[in-house]
């Protein structure tokens, strides 16, 4: 872990010897050119060092892991690489902070100094000490730390985890036996391996690791390889030698006795032909167990040759780019197991004595509670379980494990197999995405993270490299795909158009990945109801995410202050006084995140703009009515979030903040936006234009068409929610959104009732618009939803689309329904015609669709073959509607159906409708509670 460290130090030390800093300090030090010119220097130096130290350590794998020895001096490598971040933060800040304030106050809160060379001499003097200390690392590590793969190894480091990756798959292999639940796919893969079709298939097993991948294998290879001419098992780990893959494979398919020579003397390409000179005019099976990159099965195909004799490779992985190898309809994606199978398979393990495996009933309740913990992972069940076996069955023993199952998880010898098939999919991590995985184990347990706010915190963070022209948070973006891919976190939600919405940590691996953590200083939770020891220890913390406030928060804060990076609150409660907020702007120095969500702050202290490395502050939620001036002074900021504060204008000084990436400024009013002014926009007079970074701004109010003109100039928009518009400032408007090319979330509000939205120029919409959201009357709804002047718009990627308060005369339908790919549709007194017919062929892609507040709607008629993907059917305030829909029974995907704020006599109508008495639905009566039938 020390590696992602170093990155980011590395990267730190890049802006500081970066042009713009270096400028700087060449204009502000032209008294002290020789200091300045040293100082730079050793810290190029010591950049070079470092990125050479990163590689080195990149490259260490699993068998060094618990060599006391090399973990000792990798804990100095971080503690010291830690000590250069702050140097070149007090650097940063010496040469940023004097721009803004002058000589004479550039160093406050503690850190004040005579003057600038003693300022300048101290920082110099810390990095030489740094650099020294550095080739002292090395000389110590030369001297004494001993690792695999070099000159000497102690026999616990060389086989600690694995020797080779085969040992962990001989565990796996001989937990065959435990196998519940997996009928299904027994016979899947008999099927697949014994079918008639001739030509040489790839089946792939994907899943987490100790979901059972090599334990289903190792079964169905023991029963099916008989019936292949030939066979062989082979364990490829991360680190593999394809060399040593072909040797494993003469070995197993018994080739040494037909081929001349030893297979020790010969090269790859040799024993490659030999193989496939084998291989020819057999029908194999092969299992590739464990493979964790597509290259290792790549360079293997030349071997196995496709004979049309019905040979099968069969791959178990955790990657999903590896499983793509295998054809759609022959991939088996392992999930957890239900709750059901879990319990018979813990108590398979647990009681294997006892007659059908019962759980004594005075031990059931515990058992359950220490069997949920798994969360259906059959490794850590059936380990668990075995434990369990050889205690004592009682109350008080299983009490005890259900109380510390998470030290047991982390420290019991027996359960080291599961921390070790875990810690694997770790260590072979990328080194960028270690501390993003990291991260994600501070939150609490079951805890739904929102793609959005990570990837924010990531950036602000430093955790993203740039890619191309690709912008950090889709960089982000696909750091978070490939976690879900190597099936680190748990996809839990995706939005209409398919991407990551939420997702959480398996509690096995966020056990673990907390205990690395602990070990690796990355960062610590804090919840006062559940503490363990001391909240923070003194060991140079960087990131702590409080899921619950209390009145020791504050002194833990400040025995942290001087290295906190980054502080998130998760508690919507009362903070302990002195205010929270006062307290880390006053202390925290370094600070880059700060995330203080909900919590009733009503005052931004001045003191914010001393935080120089701030790049994240979010006070959604809080009672703040004031930014201080001071504001101005964080020229690092990426991320503002003042949604639903008290908010009603921002400094003019905002505009300072060049490197602004996202603003949020929106006070919620309403919270089901059926008022016409469910939230209110926040008034920016003047300078907005430059503030060229700008991707998501929710939302701006209007003040004059010259300012909307002027929103052109901001090409990297992403999101925009504009409120206040009028129809005057409409052409303008539109001009400035046609320039914005990379524009996905589109919102225009009106700024009355009797306003007229008049949004013909933005015909074609932008070419990249996913979202869009239309509140105000229409002038003419076909001109921008799909008019024959737009062309054909049946390739657009146009997802999602709400119209509000339009009161359209016109049926929109028609026109919406050229948008072939959307999936969510929501019209809200948009319509106030007496009818909807949705006919064959339309809204293919849609899965929801909200009709609400048109009391002139009488009928709603669907015709077989509409909406052929509708999920969810929500139908709110319709109080002219007097009949079932029409053709409701038609959608067979629906899932969920919502019939809201009805009348006594629709719901009679409701319950007397045979055709719907097969579907489950919901609904509320006007001045009643709900309910459900």
């Amino acid at each position: 872990m020390a590696e992602a460290v170093i990155l980011l130090a590395v990267k730190k030390i890049g802006v500081a010897l970066g042009n713009e800093t270096i400028n700087q300090a060449t204009s502000y030090f032209k008294k002290f050119v020789t200091q300045l010119t040293e100082l730079q220097g050793s810290m190029g130096r010591i950049k070079r060092e470092l990125r050479l130290m990163h590689e080195f350590l990149s490259r260490m794998d699993v068998r060094n892991r618990n060599n006391q020895t090399y973990e000792i001096w990798v804990e100095e490598v971080r503690m010291l690489v830690h000590r250069i971040e702050d140097i070149v933060d007090d650097y940063l800040h010496l040469v940023g902070h004097k721009q803004d304030t002058g000589w004479g106050t550039y160093l406050k809160k503690g850190f004040k100094r005579p003057n600038v060379l003693f300022s300048l001499n101290r920082i110099a003097s810390s990095i030489k000490d740094a650099e020294a200390n550095l080739v002292h690392l090395f000389q110590a590590k030369e001297r004494w730390v001993w690792m695999a793969g070099g000159r000497a190894t102690g026999s616990k480091s060389s086989s600690y985890i694995i020797e080779t990756s085969r040992h962990l798959a001989n565990i796996s292999r001989s937990l065959d036996e435990d196998l519940v639940g997996v009928d299904e796919n027994i016979r899947k893969l008999h099927e697949w391996l014994t079918s008639d079709e001739l030509q040489r298939e790839v089946i792939a097993l994907h899943g987490m690791g100790g979901l059972g991948k090599t334990a289903l294998a190792a079964n169905v290879y023991r029963n099916e390889r008989e019936k292949f001419e030939c066979h062989a098992w082979v364990s490829i780990s991360q680190t593999y030698s394809i060399k040593d893959v072909l040797k494993c494979l003469v070995t197993e398919l018994d080739l040494k006795k037909k081929i001349q020579g030893n297979i020790g003397d010969m090269d790859t390409a040799t024993l490659q032909n030999e193989l496939k000179k084998f291989l020819m005019d057999q029908k194999y099976l092969i299992i590739l167990d464990d493979v964790w990159v597509p290259e290792a099965v790549n360079d293997l195909f030349s071997v196995f040759v496709s004979n049309l004799k019905g040979s099968r490779i069969l791959v178990t992985t955790r990657i999903d780019g590896v499983a793509h190898l295998a054809f759609p309809d022959k991939r088996i994606t392992l999930e957890p197991l239900s709750e059901k199978k879990s319990w018979e398979l813990f108590c398979k393990t647990a009681f294997p004595r006892d007659k059908n495996h019962e759980c004594p009933t005075k031990l059931t309740e515990l058992a359950q509670q220490i069997v949920s913990k798994c969360e259906g992972l059959p490794l850590a069940i059936v380990s668990v379980g075995r434990l369990l076996f050889v205690r004592d069955k009682t109350e008080e023993e299983f009490r005890r494990i259900q109380n510390q199952l998470d030290w047991e998880l982390i420290n019991n010898p027996s359960l080291e197999h599961v921390r070790n098939i875990l810690y694997l999919s770790y260590i072979y991590l990328p080194t960028h995405l270690k501390s993003c995985f990291l991260y994600c184990s501070m939150f609490p347990e079951d805890y739904l993270i929102t793609r959005k706010k990570l990837i924010r915190w990531w950036v602000a963070e430093g955790f993203v490299e740039e890619r191309g022209g690709n912008t950090m948070e889709e960089v982000a973006e696909e750091y978070l795909k490939e976690l879900v891919h190597r099936n680190m976190l748990q996809l839990i939600e995706r939005n209409g158009f398919g991407r990551i919405k939420s997702f959480r940590m398996h509690d096995i691996v966020r056990e673990l990945a907390i205990d690395l953590c602990r070990k690796e200083h990355f960062g610590r939770s804090y919840n006062c109801e559940n503490k363990h020891g001391k909240f923070l220890e003194g060991k140079d913390e960087r990131r702590v995410v409080i899921h619950k406030l209390d009145k020791h928060i504050n002194q833990a804060i400040l025995n942290e202050c001087h290295s906190l990076r980054c502080l998130i609150t998760l508690d919507e409660a009362t903070p302990p006084s002195p205010c929270l907020l006062h307290l880390v702007a006053n202390k925290c120095r370094y600070m880059s995140v700060l995330e203080l969500i909900g919590l009733p702050i009503k005052k931004v202290p001045d003191a914010i703009g001393d935080l120089f490395n701030l790049r994240h502050l979010g006070l959604r939620g809080s009672k703040v009515k004031h930014l201080p001036n001071s504001i101005k002074k964080l020229s690092n900021l990426l991320t503002l979030d003042l949604n639903e504060t008290e908010i009603q204008e921002v400094p003019n000084g905002i505009v300072k903040l060049k490197k602004l990436r996202h603003l949020f400024v929106e006070k919620m009013n309403e919270l089901y936006g059926r008022e016409f002014r469910p939230r209110t926009g926040v008034r920016i007079h003047k300078g907005l234009e430059k503030l060229n970074e700008l991707q998501t701004l929710q939302g701006l109010e209007v003040q004059d068409e010259v300012s909307l003109r002027r929103l052109g100039v901001l090409r990297q928009m992403r999101s925009i929610r504009i409120w206040g518009v009028k129809e005057s400032y409409c052409e303008s408007l539109c001009e400035s959104l046609q320039q914005m090319e990379f524009l996905s979330f589109l919102s225009v509000n009106a700024s009355g009732k009797e306003e007229v939205l008049k949004l013909d120029g933005l015909n074609p919409l932008p070419p990249n618009l996913r979202k869009l959201n239309l509140r105000g009357i229409l002038a003419e709804a076909g001109m921008l939803l799909g008019s024959p002047a737009a062309g054909d718009q049946n390739n657009h990627s146009l997802y999602s689309v709400h119209i509000s308060w339009s009161q359209l005369i016109e049926d929109p339908l028609p026109s919406l329904s050229r948008w072939s790919s959307l999936t969510d549709l929501m019209l809200t007194r948009a319509y106030v015609g007496e009818q909807f017919v949705f006919h064959q062929g339309w809204f293919p892609n849609l899965k929801e669709l909200v009709l609400r507040d048109m009391p002139d709607l009488k009928r709603l008629e669907i015709h077989d073959g509409a909406m052929t993907s509708l999920q969810d059917l929500t139908l709110v305030n319709l109080s002219g509607l007097t009949e079932v829909p029409s053709g409701i029974e038609l959608l067979s995907t629906l899932k969920n159906l919502g019939f809201w704020e009805i009348t006594q006599d629709f719901l009679a109508a409701l319950r007397q409708c045979h055709r719907i008495h097969h579907m489950q639905w919901w609904y509320s009566v006007r001045g009643e509670t709900d309910g459900a039938l």
